[in-house]
């Protein structure tokens, strides 16, 4: 079912013109903008303010440099090759392990050097960049995501995007790949979206394509058990991203390492609103009270304050509701 603008409205569903006038526009300066649009850049500033990433194992930043690849990922068993200005999951190439001299991605799919050598390149040619800007390929290891999350996710790994509006975690969703969206976690591609409790960092809702699930496509475990582990960590990792970056509206994207726990995979000065969708709930009443609240405020407190007033009961287990479709967002 199709929801109208004025149901949107009575929900608190913000669209992207309210989004980019009255949160981004008033709350993000375009000066701080490069902070998370480049990846690497991000890395840094993490590492400066003690925020857990993956580890950074080196970058490519001109083609003379590509023949040096081989070297540099030489007794790694596994990494990650991605575009330091790349958006929407494009250009990131994962190599779950190393077969002799054939590279392995989660799909089985067997590439050689000269096939990362080619995609090194094309990053760097501005293939995957925004704005077609020439761009730095960064590699990182592996993430060794927790095993308890492995059967709601098809290959990739999954991620968990918090929205940080000053300070404040105001929503949050875990994205699940899929075979649809070849192992990635992007909503757009097929990944399932699955709203999350800010209060415990349980499921409360799951939809694929702009309808509701219940189970993972290709797994077929189902989504009400989903629990978030180290959940309290995460979210005030997620809201120091405030102090890091001076952005008040953000997005923040987390994983779960087993052995390192949360980590911040990236930030996204411009989060889409699909995560409305996700939690079957609009952002605009959370953000209303946040504006309410004094600056000031430590990270902790912060944190516990949307973990009291944002925490809500699951709809796993309840009748299907009305989708909010994600094409009604742009009302």
């Amino acid at each position: 079912m199709w929801a109208r603008p004025k149901q949107l409205k009575l929900r608190g569903i913000i669209g992207m013109n309210r989004r980019n006038i009255r949160y981004i526009g008033r709350y993000n300066s375009r000066r701080l903008y490069p902070l998370v649009d480049d990846k690497l850049q991000t890395k840094l500033l993490a590492e400066k303010y003690g925020i857990t990433t993956p580890a950074l194992i080196g970058t490519v930043s001109t083609q003379f440099g590509v023949k040096a690849l081989g070297s540099m990922i030489a007794g790694h068993a596994g990494f990650v090759i991605k575009p330091a200005k790349g958006s929407g999951g494009k250009g990131i190439l994962v190599i779950e392990h190393v077969d002799g001299e054939s590279f392995i991605k989660p799909s089985g799919a067997r590439l050689s050097i000269e096939d990362l050598h080619r995609h090194v390149s094309n990053i760097l040619s501005g293939l995957y960049s925004l704005g077609g800007t020439p761009d730095v390929a960064m590699i990182e290891g592996l993430i060794n995501f927790d095993e308890k999350l492995s059967e709601y996710t098809y290959e990739g790994v999954p991620d968990i995007r918090v929205i940080i509006f000053r300070g404040y975690p105001v929503m949050a969703m875990m994205r699940l790949s899929t075979a649809a969206s070849d192992g990635k976690a992007n909503l757009h591609q097929g990944a399932v979206g699955v709203g999350l409790d800010i209060a415990t960092g349980t499921a409360v809702r799951g939809v694929q394509f702009d309808r509701t699930r219940r189970d993972h496509p290709d797994t077929g475990h189902e989504l009400a058990s989903l629990r978030i582990p180290d959940w309290s960590n995460l979210l005030e990792l997620a809201a120091g991203c405030y102090e890091m970056t001076g952005l008040g509206y953000l997005g923040t994207d987390m994983v779960i390492d087993r052995n390192r726990g949360p980590m911040l995979l990236e930030l996204n000065a411009r989060p889409g609103l699909a995560i409305q969708m996700a939690n079957g709930e609009g952002l605009r009443a959370r953000l209303d009270l946040v504006e309410k609240q004094p600056e000031g405020v430590s990270v902790k407190e912060r944190v516990a304050f949307s973990q009291h007033h944002f925490a809500r009961h699951g709809e796993l287990k309840a009748l299907p509701e009305p989708v909010l479709a994600e094409a009604s967002l742009s009302t």
